[in-house]
């Protein structure tokens, strides 16, 4: 948001904040060098949704409101395919009462599902993602795939994230999630901070070269900055346009670790525990 205020455009951001926080406003106005509107709802709101495209005159829709974490998602499916999936449906509903037909969309890696080769490529065939997560990421890119086949004067970019990581440099906002991190970064700073006592590193036994998962680890910034290039990209250029948004290289969790408590000059505690289901061994794109 702030990449896209500091562009120029005027930013609409609604949100339910059911893992973010309002506090956060401000210094988005700080960085970006203007003030965003906030519109506290809910995507699966389609009545608010198309009131906001209406009286804002959108141009284009950036959709980042989906719940995102692997583990998660396997022991609630049903909210993650609610949120996700059918939350996806009543904004394009929304989009399409407006007449809005631009839509960036935060995909992931994981529709790949598990490939025989690495690293991963736009051009590779999607794969069977192994959580409800993955799935959802996949089921909403087909329905944009097949809305655009439909109408083809939608633009639409599926945004492919491997995972995103960092703070901005100002160090004023970051990820600092509502409630038991679901993610390594923030988890491996609070462990750091002594606001948790150790990090569950999930699975030690993986054919790679330390045993852990390994992953492509994207700067926030970075991906931000792709945000803006594909909003660009969009403009009077219809069809369905795919994109990877990772750093190129894959990095273990144990590399991860010993890389921040390196930078941070002091040890971050971890523990071993068993694999969780839907976490591929390694990929990178």
């Amino acid at each position: 948001m702030c990449n896209c205020c500091k562009n120029g455009h005027d930013v609409i951001i609604l949100d339910n904040l059911c893992n973010s926080k309002r506090s956060v406003l401000p210094v988005i106005e700080r960085l970006g060098g203007k003030q965003p509107t906030f519109v506290e709802g809910d995507i699966r709101n389609e009545a608010l949704m198309t009131e906001i495209l209406h009286d804002h005159a959108i141009e284009t829709v950036i959709h980042f409101a989906g719940l995102k974490a692997v583990g998660e998602s396997v022991a609630k499916p049903l909210e993650y395919y609610d949120n996700n999936v059918n939350g996806t449906l009543r904004l394009i509903s929304a989009m399409r009462a407006a007449n809005v037909k631009n839509f960036i969309f935060s995909s992931s890696a994981t529709v790949y599902g598990d490939q025989p080769k690495i690293p991963y490529v736009e051009s590779f065939p999607t794969g069977t993602p192994q959580s409800p997560y993955g799935k959802s990421k996949l089921m909403v890119e087909q329905i944009l795939t097949d809305l655009q086949k439909a109408q083809p004067e939608w633009s639409i970019a599926l945004l492919r994230y491997f995972n995103p990581v960092g703070a901005h440099p100002s160090g004023d906002m970051g990820e600092d999630p509502q409630g038991i991190p679901n993610n390594l970064m923030p988890y491996i700073a609070q462990v750091a901070v002594g606001r948790r006592e150790s990090l569950a590193v999930f699975g030690n036994d993986y054919p790679t070269e330390d045993g852990t998962g390994v992953r492509d680890y994207i700067h926030v910034m970075d991906l931000a900055d792709g945000h803006v290039a594909a909003m660009q990209q969009l403009a009077d250029k219809p069809g369905v346009h795919i994109y990877n948004l990772g750093a190129g290289i894959g990095s273990s969790v144990l590399d991860v670790v010993n890389a921040f408590s390196k930078a941070c000059g002091k040890p971050v505690n971890y523990h071993f525990a068993p694999r969780r289901e839907g976490d591929l061994p390694a990929y990178w794109g």
